[in-house]
């Protein structure tokens, strides 16, 4: 990209290399030849808010993202944009859950649709902030497609409700214990559908906490026979465990910090 790179220019001209001002490119070649594919039929404004997403992502995450995020961001924005052009209303369905889930990431992509609308002219609805923050938590887990980041969602609703209507209690969303059981139940989630479950071996431990926390057990036990109908997956007992500690600790009223 650069200012009046293309001017005058036909296919197969060389490009004046002294106003090249960026060069995008992918390490994946199985995503250069999407992204090749996409960029010959998408503006490449859509290009620039992509990278500008990105950009905020990493730094506000403190990490590298998978670099297909760009793709889906590039392919998502464009479409979303075509989707308002022509009057079509868009609902996320999870909206509430991935604005308390993760709310960092939705504070980027609340941001990003600032820089659409800047650079589009699209108001796009908060609904979208919302698909744009799954993309960045879909790159932040390496999931190969959104439905899993969905999926982890639904997971992590389903949990706490059962917790909810097991104690008949809400949270304090804002409380340190709150937070410290939906990252728990983020990681949980990652392990419970990349099969990378905990399955340690302390017999006595695991006997310890059956007896000592037994309601939070027994509502623990709930939550893997829901896992079980729902995605014929077993929890492991070393998963079922952990599970009961951060039960107990939510569940306990009043915020020790």
């Amino acid at each position: 990209m650069g200012k009046g790179i293309g001017f005058k220019a036909k296919s197969g001209d060389e490009i004046d290399a002294s106003r090249v001002e960026k060069e995008y490119f992918l390490k994946s070649k199985n995503i250069t030849g999407k992204l090749y594919a996409l960029l010959a039929q998408t503006p490449e404004v859509y290009m620039e808010i992509a990278d500008e997403i990105v950009k905020r992502a990493q730094k506000a995450l403190g990490s590298e993202l998978d670099e297909a995020l760009f793709l889906h961001l590039i392919d998502h924005i464009s479409f979303a944009v075509s989707r308002m052009e022509q009057g079509l209303e868009f609902k996320n369905v999870l909206l509430l859950e991935i604005r308390n889930f993760y709310p960092r990431e939705f504070e980027v992509a609340k941001d990003a649709l600032s820089l659409i609308e800047e650079k589009t002219k699209a108001a796009l609805p908060e609904d979208e902030a919302a698909s744009i923050a799954m993309h960045i938590v879909n790159a932040e887990f390496n999931y190969q497609d959104i439905n899993a980041s969905v999926r982890m969602t639904e997971l992590i609703h389903k949990i706490i409700s059962i917790v909810r209507y097991q104690y008949q209690m809400n949270f304090d969303e804002e409380s340190v214990h709150y937070i410290r059981f939906v990252t728990h139940l983020k990681f949980f989630a990652q392990r419970l559908f990349g099969d990378t479950m905990l399955d340690g071996n302390d017999l006595d431990f695991q006997k310890l906490i059956r007896t000592q926390y037994k309601e939070s057990y027994a509502c623990a036990e709930k939550i893997a026979k829901a896992i079980w109908d729902d995605y014929q997956i077993a929890v492991s007992e070393e998963e079922l465990i952990y599970l009961t500690v951060y039960i107990r600790r939510i569940t306990t009223v009043g915020d020790e910090e």
